[in-house]
């Protein structure tokens, strides 16, 4: 048992872990103390002081996110010091932001600071500050309000430390310290590789996802277009959020109704292409090992991972799938065989994805993401745009019915759904090379060494005469580990990178939550809980047994890797250096 220490909160006596923060012994007993910076295993330097306490025997305010405790210590949440400390703190913070607030992006959502200031009842602020106009840096995927950033540095640890892309920093000292890439180049000029992370812990409006809403509300009010959507599967167990339902709780029927209450002309499931993914990931795989190709191979489902790679790892592009991302593979199927089944111009097609990622805005606008001339998506919408457009036409959405996506891509597996979750692409394959390479069904099918949270998981999995070494990583900092023990001389015969932490389950277009709540919940275990439910609920749990997927093969692709398939749903990467 970890050693413990006595300390007293507001006259509560407390027998609580010696390495717990001020912060954490509070909470152990219900007393809430705000914080704006600190985010749990992400930011925790104290630099925002909006979380001070009085510790009895000290002349300074301290700390409580990062002020260890100790034994006999006494702490005061709220003197008069203290509440006048943090209003003052506040009320500094609030002078020098640019609090357009009716009009901000996280007016329908939850600003933190907003919250804290409706909190401790600041009316008037005393102070006035500079208010400068700064320009906007509008990226691909992600726009960055300087006018509106608190200096928290939130985004500066997520890039710098967790994602270990280090494209933002602080810059400059003083009145005229900023939050900004090197040179103050736009983002879209470093090596950011957009997947959001920045916007998902930013307590403010101070980054948010370059927006398509009014692009696809055009599209749908157009009586020549057809609009097909399709939704990933990480938005069915987030969505809901947005509409205070619990966190993880899937939604999928509630999602389908909705869209088709908002106009879209058909709704698919990505999780087919998720499965249509296997089958040609597999069959690439098996052909490397089989015909002693490039080992190891690498997933390729992940746009932000893809960038990066392209960045830091150009020498290992030739390991990584040449697979489109599900979503871009749907696209130009539905742009093709679809079109063709149907009678419909693909011309007058338009494919809109809602995806939990802000890179897939950057990944549907590559040069190489079209097939004869047509881009494979038109557009993208993050899980957060989605819930704004349900928000903004006044659906009540925790009241809905239950609606089925259309066919002929109607029903996925499980194995599609998991791709959501860090482990689930891995284990998605591997229900299915087990069964191709032992022209058996293989009634074991949960490969729980490759689930969880670990930032790097290894695993050695039979499969008839072969042991297959895989590995996963999730987060590009794990990711970038993975790699360096690669060049290292370690061995791998498939790899699965996520640049999210968590996976997809955590894109940088999913909900947002208040610290309040990641701090002391982990939102990518209760979101990926949702994803294994519907799993396990799943009549068919594996890709290749999709009906959908096979009778696309028999009469449109032919054999998977074939030359139709290869036209439609595979591509190429390109060598990029870090500073444009």
């Amino acid at each position: 048992m970890a050693n413990k220490v006595n300390i007293t909160i507001d006259g509560i006596k407390l027998y609580v872990p010696a390495n717990y923060t001020i912060l954490q012994a509070a909470k152990e007993v219900g007393i809430n103390i705000p914080t704006l910076c600190f985010l749990k295993d992400v930011n925790e330097i104290g630099c925002c002081r909006m979380c001070v306490v009085e510790v009895k025997g000290s002349k300074a305010l301290q700390a409580a996110c990062v002020h260890p405790v100790k034994e006999g210590m006494v702490v005061y949440t709220h003197t008069p010091k203290v509440m006048e400390a943090r209003k003052v703190t506040l009320e500094l913070i609030l002078s020098n932001h640019n609090a357009n607030c009716q009009t901000c992006e996280r007016s329908w959502m939850d600003c933190e600071l907003q919250a804290l200031a409706n909190k401790m009842s600041v009316g008037d602020v005393r102070f006035e500050g500079d208010n400068a106009k700064l320009p906007l840096d509008i990226g691909p995927s992600i726009v960055r309000d300087p006018n509106k950033c608190i200096l928290c540095r939130r985004c500066v640890s997520m890039c710098k430390n967790t994602q270990t892309v280090s494209v933002i920093d602080l810059v400059n000292r003083g009145f005229k310290t900023q939050v900004a890439a090197p040179f103050d180049m736009p983002l879209s000029e470093t090596p950011c590789v957009n997947c959001g992370q920045c916007i998902t812990v930013c307590p403010v409006g101070a980054l948010h996802e370059k927006q398509d809403i009014d692009k696809v509300w055009e599209a749908i009010y157009d009586p020549e277009k057809v609009v097909l959507v399709q939704t990933a599967p990480a938005v069915r167990v987030a969505l809901g959020e947005d509409f205070n339902m619990p966190i993880g709780t899937p939604v999928t029927g509630k999602m389908v109704t909705a869209l088709k209450m908002l106009g879209f002309d058909k709704v698919f499931d990505t999780d087919t292409a998720a499965d249509l993914t296997i089958m040609e990931e597999v069959g690439e795989l098996i052909d490397r090992v089989r015909g002693g190709g490039k080992l190891p191979l690498i997933t390729s489902c992940s746009p932000g991972w893809i960038k990066f790679c392209e960045h830091n790892y150009p020498e290992m592009l030739e390991n990584v799938s040449s697979c489109k991302s599900p979503h871009q593979m749907f696209g130009a199927v539905l742009k093709s065989y679809y079109a063709e089944k149907n009678d419909i111009d693909p011309k007058s097609i338009v494919t809109v994805s809602i995806m939990p990622c802000t890179a897939k805005k950057f990944e549907a606008a590559r040069p190489e993401m079209e097939v004869d001339g047509l881009r494979d998506v038109d557009y993208v919408l993050t899980t957060r745009e989605l819930g704004q457009m349900i928000y903004d036409v006044g659906i009540d959405f925790p009241s809905l019915g239950d609606s089925t996506f259309d066919n002929p891509f109607g029903k996925a597996t499980g194995a599609g759904v998991i791709f959501g979750a860090t482990g689930g692409v891995m284990e998605a394959a591997l229900r299915t090379a087990a069964d191709l390479l032992t022209d058996t069904s293989a009634d074991n099918i949960e490969y729980e060494a490759v689930r969880g949270l670990e930032g790097i998981k290894i695993a050695k999995i039979q499969i008839a005469d072969l042991t297959l070494r895989a590995a996963v990583a999730h987060g590009l900092g794990n990711a970038r580990k993975l790699m360096e023990a690669i060049k290292n001389g370690e061995e791998f015969h498939f790899i699965e990178i996520m640049a999210c932490p968590g996976g997809c389950v955590n894109g940088g277009g999913q909900p947002l939550q208040l610290s309040d709540v990641r701090n002391w919940i982990d939102i990518r275990a209760e979101r990926a809980k949702g994803l294994y439910t519907e799993d396990r609920a799943s009549f068919i749990r594996k890709s290749h047994n999709n009906p959908a997927v096979k009778k696309l093969y028999k009469e449109y692709l032919g054999m998977a890797g074939g030359t139709k398939a290869h036209h439609l749903l595979h591509t190429h990467y390109t060598e990029r250096k870090n500073y444009e």
